[in-house]
């Protein structure tokens, strides 16, 4: 019998030989005359070899998966799933490398199938799944080469058949990896979703059960209630879009430097919770800038509040300025309940509150740009409490222009702003949080 040890050295670091050419799946070579029977006859007869020893392979491939990768040490059940998995693969590549039966026909055991779904149940990384399967693929070449060290075949029938082998793998493993991929992950969105909707479940009957009292409430939802709570309502308009969701929640994580309880209403739409012994701290800043780096992403946070009745009222004020958002600006990224509070009491009465804007604010409602500039120029001196020179440098104008837009905003109301200045304040507020100013029905570009 031969040995041809130096002939191995590029299959074992994954090179591939001049003699044989992969085309597509099935990995067709070109081969001297005479040679392609002795590939045949040598690959069929290493895979039988190999096969002869199935279950000791098996067992030597599932136990350094466990040794690797941690989240291969399940209980005896999963263990047992995990074994028949691997068996199958292995029976299922070696009968593709022993009866020529063709790629085209591979298809996800059902024991590796159902390991994938399982994975996925128990929230494991898909990524440690699909380096098994690398490391399987590795493990199952290097045997091959190992028994055609002692074959009897000519250097280039050996070598030729060791890197069909290799390829044929490959491919195998390719297909498999694909398929198990989508099993793991729509089993993954299931999963989320059936435990999203008992969750769902727990937290609305929190927010609505009368009489629950907090201790109950601690129970049903797993988690303290007695410190205190801000809530954010996280949405986007995009079908499918729990990953924006997610990503929402995860930029609240940072803006609060806390992980907040979370849960997926639809596929549009989340709910959370940032919770602590002392009030939270938001990070408007960098929240602001975490959305407008991610567009499609809408949070509204509500104010602070302790205990049971601060969590939920936090969440009522979060629900209220979400609402506000949806009516006067769509494409809004961040709303605070805290800077819309009294605006968002309103809008579920649009038509009298237009109505009474309007009859406040009179021709200062015009939708022109010199009527907005006359508004925005009131708004920031009343802020200003009366200072022609405080609004000017916050407008970046000098004085004289303030006092003069004054006087034609006076002229267009009919009266000085030192009459009615309380409503005027009010009305020019809620004009601009509920979006008066836009054509009704709008809902953003």
């Amino acid at each position: 019998m031969g040995s041809h040890p130096r002939l191995f050295q590029s299959v074992c670091a994954g090179g591939t030989i001049g003699t044989g050419k992969a085309s597509g799946p099935s990995h067709r070579f070109r081969y001297g005359p005479g040679m392609s029977v002795d590939v045949d006859e040598t690959v069929r007869d290493v895979a039988g070899r190999v096969k002869a020893d199935l279950a000791g392979l098996t067992s030597e491939m599932t136990s350094m998966f466990i040794d690797v990768i941690p989240e291969f040490r399940h209980d005896d059940e999963v263990r047992r799933l995990m074994i028949a998995s691997t068996a199958s693969n292995l029976a299922a590549l070696l009968d593709i490398l022993t009866l020529s039966i063709s790629e085209d026909d591979v298809t996800v055991p059902p024991a590796a199938a159902e390991y994938a779904r399982r994975f996925a149940q128990h929230g494991m990384s898909l990524v440690a799944l699909l380096r098994a399967y690398r490391l399987g693929e590795h493990m199952l070449v290097q045997r091959a080469i190992f028994m055609l060290r002692g074959s009897s075949a000519s250097a280039d029938v050996v070598l030729a058949a060791a890197s069909r082998i290799a390829l044929v793998a490959n491919s195998y493993i390719d297909q498999i990896i694909e398929g198990v991929t989508d099993i793991y992950e729509n089993e993954r969105r299931r999963w989320d979703a059936r435990s999203d909707n008992t969750r769902a479940a727990q937290i609305r009957a929190v927010l609505d059960t009368e009489g629950l009292d907090l201790a109950s409430a601690e129970q049903m939802l797993g988690a303290s209630l007695r410190g205190w709570h801000i809530a954010a309502v996280i949405w986007s308009g995009t079908p499918s879009s729990s990953a924006l969701l997610r990503a929402g929640a995860a930029m609240l994580a940072r803006a609060t430097g806390k992980e907040p309880l979370t849960v997926l209403i639809d596929e549009q739409n989340c709910w959370a919770w940032i919770s602590s012994t002392g009030k939270p701290a938001l990070d408007v800043v960098e929240l602001a800038r975490d959305l407008h780096r991610r567009p499609g992403i809408h949070l509204a946070v509500g104010d602070p509040g302790a205990g049971l009745a601060g969590f939920r009222q936090t969440f009522r004020d979060a629900q209220r300025a979400r609402n506000l958002t949806l009516s006067a600006d769509p494409t809004r990224p961040l709303t605070l309940h805290s800077r819309v509070a009294l605006a968002s009491l309103l809008v579920d009465h649009l038509p009298d509150t237009r109505a009474w804007v309007h009859r406040v604010l009179g021709d200062l409602v015009r939708d022109d740009e010199t009527t907005a500039r006359l508004r925005e120029t009131v708004q920031t001196y009343l802020d200003a409490r009366g200072s022609l020179t405080d609004a000017a440098t916050r407008m970046h104008v000098h004085k004289n222009t303030v006092h003069y837009r004054i006087r034609r905003a006076e002229d267009v109301l009919g009266h000085p702003l030192s009459v009615n200045r309380l409503e005027t304040e009010v009305a020019l507020m809620i004009f601009e949080q509920l979006g008066l100013d836009r054509p009704v029905g709008y809902r953003g570009s």
